[in-house]
Parts: structure tokens; sequence; C-alpha cells
């Protein structure tokens, strides 16, 4: 019997009819919206994006690389493939407009143990989608078969996201000054952290029917409403309420000589928190964990906060949950959040 590639856990031709199916969706999208700069096609080696017409005076490029962790493995439990790829631009991207930088192009990495084309199918079209709510655009990625190293049924995403912002225009924790407001911005659930511990908590709790469906809700993506707000100059520092949670978050945006003061009682909290929290889990484990009910935070004048409130749908309104203060100690936290 002789031996192939094919035989050895990996199909080039399932593989090649994957990258003509996103090339194909990359043609749609470049016909929707012909306003994008580059009019190549995924397919090529490497990816073409024309900056040459960007109207951006003194211009920086930002980039931001990330993955979903175990929601993966979630979304391989449940068999919903269709919103984890909103999940990896989301990651990318709410990075990115910490910054001030506009999204432009993104490029993603798909691993799988063996190429499930139908699979595949929705988890790039997760990811169009992810790029479509961003107005950003798939430009090129990569999809490895790797038997061997992960089980037939098992993958992880990572992305890697370009923007460009101008000097001028660029989010630093160095225009934050004393008595500064800061905004909780909300989130729509769990985003993609934490869910090593959601995982080995499902292996000895049973989910109430009512929140299976929080645990796959797509991360909430930002970039339209901060962005408005950092060209208005609104904005003196912003923070992405990922891993580390809250506290860690908002002190990376915030000078070091400077501290910040929040009262916890003022955290809105959805149910999916308040379920995982009655699972003998600590308020300072939860917070350092999850985003509570926080995706996203703005640093800002206390002047603009009625302004920026403006520019939020009701249910993502930002609300005061602090501010930035002088003190010996730099993290000041009062009262409790209300679970």
């Amino acid at each position: 019997m002789q031996n192939s590639y094919k035989k050895s856990g990996v199909n080039i031709s399932l593989a090649n009819k994957l990258v003509k199916y996103i090339s194909n969706l990359s043609k749609k999208d470049v016909k929707k919206r012909e306003n994008f700069l580059n009019k190549e096609v995924i397919g090529g080696f490497g990816s073409l994006f024309d900056i040459s017409k960007i109207k951006i005076k003194d211009p920086v490029i930002v980039s931001c690389t990330d993955g979903v962790g175990t929601k993966v493995e979630l979304a391989t439990k449940f068999k919903k493939y269709n919103t984890i790829g909103i999940d990896l631009v989301a990651m990318c991207v709410n990075d990115l407009i910490v910054q001030g930088a506009k999204p432009l192009f993104f490029l993603d990495y798909l691993a799988v143990g063996k190429l499930d084309f139908s699979k595949s199918k929705k988890i790039i079209k997760g990811i169009f989608k992810g790029c479509e709510i961003s107005e950003c655009r798939l430009i090129g990625g990569e999809t490895a078969e790797m038997p061997g190293v992960y089980a037939n049924d098992k993958f992880d995403l990572a992305g890697f996201c370009v923007g460009i912002v101008s000097k001028k225009k660029i989010l630093h924790k160095n225009k934050v000054k004393e008595k500064d407001t800061i905004l909780a911005i909300p989130s729509n659930g769990l985003h993609s952290n934490g869910f090593s511990l959601v995982r080995s908590i499902l292996k000895r709790n049973k989910i109430p029917t009512s929140l299976t469906n929080e645990l796959l809700k797509p991360t909430k993506i930002y970039s339209k409403e901060i962005l408005k707000l950092s060209q208005m100059d609104l904005i003196n520092s912003a923070a992405h309420i990922t891993g580390g949670g809250l506290v860690e978050n908002l002190l990376r945006s915030v000078p070091d000589s400077y501290s910040i003061n929040l009262d916890l009682s003022k955290i809105r909290v959805g149910k999916i928190f308040k379920w995982l929290k009655r699972k003998k889990i600590s308020e300072k484990e939860m917070m350092r964990t999850f985003n509570c009910g926080v995706g996203f935070c703005i640093i800002t004048n206390r002047k603009k906060v009625k302004k920026i409130k403006k520019f939020f749908k009701k249910e993502y309104r930002p609300y005061e949950i602090g501010f930035v203060c002088k003190n010996k100690k730099k993290v000041i936290l009062n009262n409790s959040i209300k679970w």
C-alpha cells in the first residue's frame, strides 16, 4: 500500500475547496462594499491592502492579535459554530480601538484535527460577520489540518487585525487627568474570557436552560461607538475588559501616578454571572476571571459624560462606576457587587 498525505490525515483537495469558498465570499464582500480599498481576493501567497487613499494626517499603524481561548470547546460541545468567528474578530478589534485606531483588515488562523467543510464554513462566515460589524476586511488567513496534534473534532482559532489612526488622535493613558470619570459600557455576556473555569463548573453543575444561550453569545464589538467618540475628542483613555477583569485592565489605561476609585455596587451584573457566582466562586476571583457585566471602559472628563451617552443604544449606554484620583493605594474598591 502506497503512503499519501491524505492517508496520513491531511486532505489538500478539501482545503483548496475551502479556500475557494472563502475567496468567493470575499468577492461578494468587495462588490457589496466598493468603498473599501483592496480589490484583491483571498487565495494568494500574501494579502494586499492599498492604504494610499486613506486621508489621515500623520498615520500610525496599530496591530492586535488574539484568540478565543477554550470557548472553542463549548462550540464543539454544543455543535454551534456560527458565532465563534465573531468572537475572534471582536477580541482583536476591541483591543485595537483602545488606541483609537480604525480597523482596516483582518487575517485568521484556523487549526483543525480533521477538516470538516461544513463546520469550517460556519466558522468562516462568523469571521466575515465580525468583520462586517467592525467595517474591516478579511483579506487572508490560514487553515491548518493537524492530525495527531488535535483530535478529529477539535479546532483552535487565532486572528490578527491591523488598523490606522492619526498620531494626534491616539488614545493614550497620558491624557488622563485627576478626577476623570470612569464609565462602564455593558457587556452582552461572558464574551471570550474565563471559559476554562466555566467548563470546569459545567462538569459538576447543570446550567439552567434559560442560560444555555448565554454561553456562546458572541462578544460585543464596540468599534462604531468608540471611534466616533474618539474622533470628537470625547475620550481620554479606554480599556477593553478581557482576561484579568475590570481592575487589571483599567490600571493599564491610567498613568502610574494615578489611582482608580471604583464603586462596585454600581456594576450591572447579568444573570450568567450571578449563576456562576453561586458556584462557590469568590468575588475577587469573579472580578479577575470575568468581565462581570462590563465589556469596555471609557475614561473621560466629567463634563463630557452626558454627550457620550447619546452615542449608545439603551442596552449599551455607559454609566459611571468610579473616577481617577491620587492615592497611596493604586486601587480603591468601595462596596460589593450586587450579585
